[in-house]
């Protein structure tokens, strides 16, 4: 007759052995991580004037469409350093990067594009020096440095309780390894539509990053925790048998919460302003990125990590 416990992990797990796969969720991931990967070794990011320095401007027109050409030949003739111009909204608009350039130097910019196109209207000008540019790219790997320490010592600490002879220090690595997936898996689709689409990474895209890489530790610990709780409960169990069962108690909720965040940025992509297009594009991707990782990358990492150091023990 089954016991009460056995009955509670019937009804719990009902029957699945999601980590029976565990290998084939870790080479799926690096499968989707490749293309990417490929990218970024051969054409890098395609980064914004908030790292390279520079300036940005951007005019419209009431009539008529600018032409590629004529923008180019009347930036040249000012003796402008251009970098790229792009048309948009049906050649309506065209955004224009180009070496740094001054207040004073924009203003006689204006006059030159009114006297060419009357009904010309500039919507938008920013001008970065390229010492603030390296700075910024500076602190971006720093902020990204700390903030993976960090965790790994938070997550160190904060399982230094678990049951012997697991380890908090490898709970901890192992959530910093699905978190740099996310952040690749991100990395990688902005190289892609950078080299593709001419999509530029910016300082807001390092937000974005850093919010990701919080979700992502904060969906890992969730499951985490509940395998921590779990081998406490279930001492008899061996470690594969505790995680699977945790991560499917966990399973439900964590797709819950991340569909509801997906619904809303996706809201939010499609009726969000051209300012925030890309900043949210990389919070959705991070997000669908993260709730794999935390169920199918951490936990597998951990459950071969684990057998790994029981397996030298014993052999010892």
């Amino acid at each position: 007759m089954p016991s009460k416990e056995s009955g509670q992990v019937d009804n719990a797990t009902q029957g699945y052995n999601l980590m029976k796969h565990k290998a084939k969720y870790l080479i799926f991931s690096a499968l989707v991580i490749l293309p990417g990967a490929f990218f970024l070794g051969f054409w890098g990011l395609k980064v914004s004037i908030d790292f390279t320095g520079g300036s940005v401007f951007s005019y419209t027109r009431a009539e008529g469409v600018w032409n590629r050409a004529e923008v180019q030949d009347v930036l040249e003739k000012a003796g402008v350093e251009i970098i790229a111009v792009a048309l948009e909204a049906g050649d309506k608009n065209f955004t224009v990067r180009t070496k740094s350039i001054d207040a004073n130097a924009n203003e006689e910019l204006k006059t030159i594009i009114l006297q060419t196109a009357p009904t010309a209207k500039q919507i938008a000008f920013e001008t970065v020096g390229p010492t603030i540019g390296s700075e910024t790219a500076r602190k971006s790997f720093i902020a990204f440095g700390i903030a993976c320490i960090g965790i790994v010592l938070y997550i160190s600490y904060a399982f230094r309780n678990i049951p012997k002879p697991y380890s908090g220090l490898r709970f901890g690595v192992s959530a910093i390894l699905a978190m740099i997936h996310d952040a690749l898996v991100v990395l990688g689709v902005f190289s892609i539509l950078g080299h593709f689409k001419g999509v530029e990474i910016d300082s807001m895209f390092i937000t974005a990053l850093l919010t990701i890489i919080g979700f992502s530790v904060h969906d890992t610990i969730v499951v985490f925790d509940r395998i921590r709780e779990n081998l406490g409960k279930f001492r008899t169990k061996d470690f594969e048998w505790v995680a699977n069962y945790s991560i499917v108690e966990t399973m439900r909720r964590s797709i819950a919460t991340s569909t509801t965040v997906v619904i809303t940025l996706t809201a939010l992509f499609i009726f969000g302003g051209v300012s925030i297009k890309w900043f949210v594009f990389a919070l959705l991707v991070g997000v669908i990125s993260g709730t794999y990782s935390s169920i199918f990358n951490a936990t597998p990492i951990l459950i071969i990590w684990e057998d790994f150091i029981a397996k030298r023990v014993k052999k010892s």
